[in-house]
């Protein structure tokens, strides 16, 4: 369901911010990543949330290398995880498309490990669109998809792999990923427009970002939720200004990827988006106080 672009909301996030094996298909096609990461030891008992997105939900090691922070990190703390088990299984320098394409040296997708120890009762929220643009057969990446949230395809032979491939819209993708939990018995999946980066123009955060409509129009069509991540965060930056955004919120030099105080605000506006969904069942495993203090992990805050 669209989080409307509300005052009441916005004002509520700015001052809690500043205090089962898969068949992979023979010609899926790969990209130059690791090996597959190891799932993190989960209760059985527990449903778990799903946290999958791009290098701004989870930012290199996730020890903060460079000072640069994903907010899946600090929303952790947010969750009774006595309750729910909580694995933050983003990835850097993915996008809707790469994130379901295995390397070369994997035999499964990041997405594939997360539906392989998915089961019903969970929960998957997920944020893709920064790494999305571009050539789809892009020589060094390959991992483009296309624009929109329509049917449209594009064969190319993938560069790296020499394969040939069927590249899909941004929002297909995105559809993909809540048609796969959902058939894995996921009782609630949300997409989240992207956050914004730290670019203006005119006093105003640059709003010619096409992915947060398509996120929006993906979750639709899907039936997942969906939290207008991107207007909400614009929204708290515009009504601090361009200076004290930078200075608080972003390492030096740095225009994409927020600082440790950053990914906390973006935490907390998830979390005050999610409360504010009708009837969602994620929103029953958040603490009924939220964590006021966030001590910084291994890594430099900035």
């Amino acid at each position: 369901m669209h989080i409307g672009f509300r005052a009441a909301l916005v004002a509520t996030l700015i001052l809690p911010a500043l205090a089962a094996s898969q068949t992979l298909p023979a010609t899926r096609p790969a990209i130059n990543r690791p090996i597959n990461r190891p799932i993190p030891a989960l209760d059985p008992k527990l449903p778990t949330l799903w946290i999958i997105g791009d290098s701004t939900v989870r930012n290199g090691q996730d020890r903060g290398e460079n000072g640069q922070w994903g907010w899946g990190n600090p929303i952790r703390s947010f969750f009774d995880r006595t309750r729910i088990n909580v694995v933050n299984y983003a990835l850097g320098g993915t996008s809707s498309r790469s994130y379901q394409t295995p390397s070369r040296v994997q035999k499964y997708s990041e997405w594939d490990m997360v539906l392989n120890n998915m089961k019903p009762g969970d929960f998957v929220i997920m944020q893709f669109g920064h790494n999305d643009g571009g050539n789809p057969a892009d020589p060094s990446r390959a991992r483009a998809s296309l624009p929109g949230n329509g049917e449209e395809t594009k064969e190319i032979d993938n560069p790296i792999t020499g394969r040939h491939e069927v590249v899909h819209t941004f929002g297909w993708y995105m559809r993909k990923y809540v048609t796969d939990a959902k058939a894995k018995g996921a009782v609630e999946c949300i997409i989240c427009s992207l956050i914004p980066r730290n670019h203006w123009l005119n006093g105003k955060m640059d709003s010619t970002q096409k992915y947060p409509q398509w996120a929006q129009d993906a979750a639709k069509e899907s039936g997942a939720e969906f939290i207008d991540l991107h207007t909400l965060v614009a929204t708290q930056y515009e009504a601090m200004g361009q200076q004290k955004t930078t200075d608080v919120y972003f390492p030096v030099g740095e225009t994409t990827h927020p600082d440790w105080a950053g990914a906390i605000l973006n935490a907390h506006t998830v979390v005050a988006a999610i409360k504010s969904l009708d009837h969602s069942a994620l929103a029953n495993y958040l603490l009924p106080t939220p964590p006021t203090d966030f001590p910084l992990p291994s890594g430099k805050a900035r």
